[in-house]
């Protein structure tokens, strides 16, 4: 009865028309009166202590990083090395897509940044070029979902803060399943650009290879720099943020000199929004998941899958399909944030390595920004290449497939995580 409360108020808090932030919350108020237990100053004190983080300040930082990235040329710069090396192929923008979403989800760690200044300068170039608009608006879009699985990731900061997980330790497992994630989308374009009629372009010359290399040498380093700080043990996930902003802002008002005075502030403003909804999220949530474990929530969970306890890869499977199916209708960081309370105690009585979980995890929400009716990331395509959601819907179904595939053999062979982890983090 007491998951049927949960659900029922927070799904009702919804469908009424709710913020999600307030659904949760009106979600912990309705378990307190159910459980006899309701005061608000239990309420306020979760709602404040879930946002005072330390290891929470990583996202407004990382966020600043991607807005200052756009505004100061460091994403044109991307694109146009990646155009340089593999614009000649056929379908070869297509590719240059993909190569870019991983450079950029290098640096940035938002799927909704990434994705709208891929879509902004390489829309109108394969409009131009003849691609199929709605094939090439699916692979913009499945390509900047990658950001939250590749290093430095908000939603691995937002998981590591919620469920007690190495950070860190998050950041370097994400690296081979995000490149497994490009490696599926760069077969499927293979298969489905076949027919797209469009030119080969002319191979770029070594010359112009190596200029665009230089061009971008400033911005291929950020990751660099980001990576090998944390690894060496320089600095945190969150001082790794601050590094990111600073450099981003330094490169592009210095080194690039695209970045000026007037780009500062819608720059801020831009990151102080999305940074605002995050921490009332985290905070509201954290209500909720006080509230989950005072009324025994993943106890009854664990109950309802039975035996599959001893089984864990049929749990993953179990647990991937759900967050799968409630990816449909939730964003990604409620989505993340919900579930988290609810799955790691089983995770861990299970005996699966909490980071393992973490990166599928995390991966599982990344796909469900595309997924209808919600589809966060397909919103932001639609808006940039005034294009309609059934036509993205459409061209993003191989994409979307073939991440799933992804998915799944993670699930199957989870040594594809936990091998590369072990090896770049000591064991």
């Amino acid at each position: 009865m007491t998951v049927l409360i949960f659900l029922a108020s927070l799904l009702g808090a919804m469908a009424i028309g709710m913020p999600i932030a307030i659904a949760l919350l009106a979600c912990g108020v309705a378990l307190m009166l159910w459980l006899g237990v309701f005061d608000a100053q239990i309420v306020a004190q979760n709602l404040v202590g879930g946002a005072d983080n330390y290891t929470l300040m990583a996202v407004p930082f990382f966020i600043l990083a991607g807005e200052l990235m756009n505004a100061g040329g460091l994403s044109r710069r991307i694109i146009g090395l990646a155009a340089a090396l593999l614009g000649h192929r056929r379908g070869g923008l297509g590719y240059v897509a993909v190569a870019a979403s991983v450079v950029m989800a290098s640096i940035s760690g938002s799927a909704v940044a990434d994705t709208a200044a891929l879509a902004a300068i390489l829309v109108p170039m394969m409009r131009a070029s003849g691609y199929r608009l709605d094939r090439a608006c699916g692979l913009i879009a499945a390509g900047g979902v990658i950001a939250p699985v590749i290093p430095p990731s908000i939603g691995f900061v937002v998981f590591g803060v919620a469920a007690g997980v190495s950070i860190t330790r998050l950041f370097i497992a994400g690296i081979v399943p995000g490149l497994l994630m490009a490696a599926a989308l760069l077969v499927a374009w293979r298969i489905v650009a076949r027919d797209e009629p469009v030119a080969r372009a002319e191979r770029a010359s070594w010359g112009e290879i190596g200029r665009a290399f230089l061009d971008s040498l400033w911005a291929l380093a950020l990751p660099v720099v980001i990576l090998g700080g944390m690894k060496a043990g320089a600095f945190t996930p969150t001082e790794a943020a601050v590094v990111a902003a600073v450099y981003a802002f330094l490169v592009g008002l210095l080194v690039y000199r695209e970045l000026k005075l007037e780009h500062i502030r819608p720059a801020l403003l831009g990151a102080i929004h999305t940074s605002a909804a995050v921490m009332f999220l985290v905070g509201a949530a954290m209500v909720s998941a006080w509230l989950i474990t005072i009324a025994d929530i993943p106890g009854e969970v664990a109950r309802a899958f039975g035996g599959l306890a001893q089984q864990p890869i049929l749990l993953m499977a179990a647990m991937m399909l759900l967050v799968f199916v409630v990816g449909t209708a939730l964003d990604f960081i409620p989505t993340v944030l919900i579930l988290t309370p609810v799955l790691m105690p089983l995770v861990k009585s299970a005996g699966i390595d909490p980071v393992y979980f973490g990166v599928l995890f995390i991966m599982n929400n990344a796909i469900g920004l595309l997924t209808p009716p919600v589809g966060t990331v397909l919103n932001v395509v639609c808006a940039v290449a005034n294009i309609s959601m059934d036509r993205v819907v459409r061209g993003v179904m191989p994409f979307l497939i073939a991440q799933t595939v992804v998915l799944a053999l993670l699930v199957l062979f989870p040594a594809l995580v936990t091998a590369p982890a072990r090896f770049f983090y000591g064991r």
